[in-house]
């Protein structure tokens, strides 16, 4: 920093300053507290998060994906889109897939709270 400072008259070195990142460098992850919220059987709590847009587009051209994961066995399943307006529909088609073929009731869905995710009128 000192050499910077000579090349930079702007930069200014604080010398009692501690650099944290440094220090949480050396760690190997932070520890998260442990959950006390468990689901209690399959599909009673499932998790959404979107990813993307991919900076290379898929042969298919899709540039976003939809995670959607189960809490109770971590069971994930992974919805490939074109678009982030298809979250909805695919979101809808998953819990109602889910109904349909394993006889129970999402309970809970769970996201990131993004405005892809806001579907009152589908949720009551």
């Amino acid at each position: 920093m000192q050499s910077l400072q000579s090349l930079f008259p702007i930069v200014h070195v604080d010398s009692k300053a501690i650099c944290d990142v440094c220090h949480f460098a050396k760690h190997r992850k932070l520890l998260f507290p442990e959950s006390c919220n468990k689901a209690e059987k399959p599909f009673d709590l499932i998790h959404f998060d979107i990813w993307g847009p991919i900076s290379i587009s898929s042969i298919h051209n899709y540039s976003y994906f939809l995670t959607a994961i189960d809490d109770f066995n971590r069971y994930t399943w992974l919805t490939l889109m074109k678009s982030k307006s298809e979250i909805r529909q695919h979101l809808i088609d998953f819990i109602t897939l889910i109904e349909n073929q394993h006889d129970c009731h999402v309970k809970i869905v769970r996201s990131d709270n993004g405005l892809e995710f806001n579907i009152p009128q589908f949720y009551a």
